[in-house]
C-alpha cells in the first residue's frame, strides 16, 4: 500500500521538501512508498511547519482498514477510532 499526503494552504518550500520522498499527482497531493523512518520524519516536519493550513497523511498499518490517518493544522478533520474502524470527525460551528 501507498502512503497518500494532502497539503491544503500550505506555507512555501513544504511542497517542494515533500518531493524529494514522494510524486506530487495534482497539486498539495502527493503519493509515494517511503519506509516508516521516513513517514515519521516527514510527519514531523510537516505538522511543525504547516501553520494556518491543513495536512493529511494516509498510511498503512496494521489495523481493520489496513491505513491509519494522521492529521494536523487548523479547522481539521479529525479521525475517530470506532470499534476498530476508523471514521472521521469534522468539528462542528458554533452558531450565533
Amino acid at each position: 500500500m501507498v502512503t497518500v499526503i494532502v497539503i491544503v494552504a500550505g506555507p512555501e518550500g513544504l511542497r517542494g521538501h515533500l518531493t524529494r520522498w514522494m510524486v506530487e499527482v495534482q497539486a498539495g497531493v502527493f503519493v509515494g512508498n517511503p519506509g516508516r523512518r521516513i513517514r515519521d520524519h516527514l510527519w514531523q516536519i510537516l505538522a511543525e511547519r504547516i501553520g494556518s493550513g491543513q495536512v493529511v497523511m494516509i498510511e498503512p498499518a496494521q489495523t481493520e482498514q489496513g491505513w491509519a490517518v494522521r492529521t494536523a493544522g487548523t479547522d481539521r478533520w479529525a479521525p475517530v477510532d470506532f470499534d476498530g474502524v476508523t471514521l472521521v470527525a469534522r468539528r462542528r460551528l458554533q452558531k450565533h
